[in-house]
């Protein structure tokens, strides 16, 4: 997004902390949810969804490319009355066994389009054949755990889309007509997730997410390749922690942002067969850290809501009409169980993922970050301090104080600090400098350098 940005939850900054705790943001849910769900015939278990959406801004459209299991004989030959709770793997091993079912299960990829993100269209397509029919909205059919991406690296329009998938890539002009699927069994995975991938500027290579197995536990693994084509083997670079035995890494959503890398976690519970969504970070792709383990960044809902038993995060979140908008799936049942499943919405205020705040409401909380290279004449400031204050102060690497702010007493969105001396930061420019926040009854979530 922007290269000058700093998320402050980002502990690699830090240089000293005193009172200091990194609180997850709380997504606000569209008051519109869902958006849609399972009623087409070629849909029929959205299951985990894993919605992949983006706003193109060249057609001036949401896109929705989403994997719902277009066969699942258990759910076809159950009537939603006869489905009680705890009876679908059952009904799985009856279709699997039953001789006269070819193929009991099968996921493909569907497209839906938005001019407002809340209201969509699936549009007939007549690209792929189902039941005898093209009148309908699929792009992609006998493929699994497929993540699409929007790739503006490309010089060849013929992969300005890309998707990630179970056992390779592919590629297309428009996200509607793929080419085949090209096998990368270098990567070596189990893939039983929400395959995705980004192209990492920074390092000049794709970066691909996927899962890997031990047989007991679920762990997220890392792939890369410097020309789409030719993949490293998968790494473990994410698993659980060791104290919360009962619950997986199911799939991570990563994507750059600021000066480093975020992931949408999914964490299934074992014991309860729930799934949560969770906040992590990395400098690097490789090296992972959870926000606050065991506090989700978008909240299931109350029992009896769509979204009580599942969330699964789409890829990616994106800044549109002042808000981060992370798409996902919701599901209202347990993960194992009998399901209905949907689109839904959650907002973020801008860096909005996770925030610093104060240990307790009595205690004036003091950041010192590590030296950082002032680029430019402004130092903007995005915190809600609509109840307290914060306020920034600039110092050398000697620790010599250069420049002190007047507080801020709002709710704000980049906004430039004001210094107490009447002058902005442009004896500064090009120095590596420290900033020294406090915090009084506040949360501060990031700052930049404009000019």
């Amino acid at each position: 997004m922007i290269d000058n940005r700093y998320l402050l939850l980002d502990t690699s900054l830090w240089a000293q902390a005193e009172h200091l705790t990194v609180t997850p943001g709380r997504a606000r849910k569209e008051s519109e949810n869902p958006l849609f769900g399972e009623d087409l015939p070629w849909e029929v278990r959205h299951d985990n969804l894993y919605p992949n959406v983006i706003f193109d801004r060249t057609d001036n459209l949401y896109k929705c490319w989403y994997n719902p299991f277009i066969i699942d004989a258990a759910t076809s030959d159950t009537p939603p009355a006869q489905r009680e709770r705890g009876a679908y793997r059952a009904a799985l091993a009856r279709a699997r066994a039953d001789e006269h079912i070819r193929n009991h299960r099968e996921m493909g990829v569907c497209y839906a389009v938005s001019t407002d993100g809340i209201r969509w269209e699936r549009p007939e397509l007549g690209l792929i054949e189902f039941n005898g029919s093209t009148r309908n909205n699929l792009v992609m059919r006998d493929v699994h755990g497929v993540g699409v991406t929007l790739d503006p690296s490309d010089p060849d329009p013929a992969g300005r889309f890309k998707a990630f998938m179970e056992g390779g890539v592919a590629s297309s002009p428009d996200g509607l007509h793929w080419s085949p699927i090209q096998p990368c069994p270098e990567i070596d995975a189990r893939w039983d997730t929400h395959n995705n991938l980004f192209w990492d500027e920074r390092h000049g290579r794709y970066v691909g997410i996927t899962r890997l197995s031990d047989g007991r536990q679920r762990t997220v693994g890392r792939t890369e390749s410097e020309d789409f084509s030719t993949w490293t083997r998968a790494v473990e670079v994410l698993s659980a922690l060791p104290d919360e035995p009962e619950r997986q890494t199911y799939a991570l959503i990563a994507f750059p942002y600021a000066q480093f890398y975020l992931g949408l976690l999914m964490m299934f519970d074992t014991a309860t067969d729930l799934v949560d969504c969770e906040l992590a970070w990395s400098s690097d792709t490789v090296q992972w850290q959870r926000v606050s383990p065991g506090t989700p960044l978008i909240e299931r809902g109350e029992e009896g809501s769509f979204d009580w038993g599942c969330v699964y995060a789409g890829a990616y979140p994106f800044l549109k009409d002042g808000r981060l908008q992370l798409y996902y799936g919701g599901s209202d049942g347990p993960h194992t169980d009998w399901r209905s499943a949907y689109l839904g919405l959650a907002t973020l205020r801008p860096d909005g993922f996770a925030g610093l705040t104060p240990a307790s409401k009595t205690q004036t909380a003091t950041l010192v970050t590590q030296p950082v290279l002032c680029s430019g004449r402004q130092l903007r400031l995005s915190a809600d301090a609509a109840r307290g204050q914060v306020r920034a102060a600039l110092a050398d690497v000697d620790g010599k104080t250069l420049a002190d702010s007047i507080p801020v007493q709002a709710d704000v969105t980049d906004h430039p600090l004001q210094w107490r001396d009447g002058q902005d930061l442009s004896a500064l420019v090009g120095r590596e400098i420290q900033l020294i926040f406090e915090l009084r009854d506040a949360t501060l979530y990031s700052f930049s350098f404009s000019d």
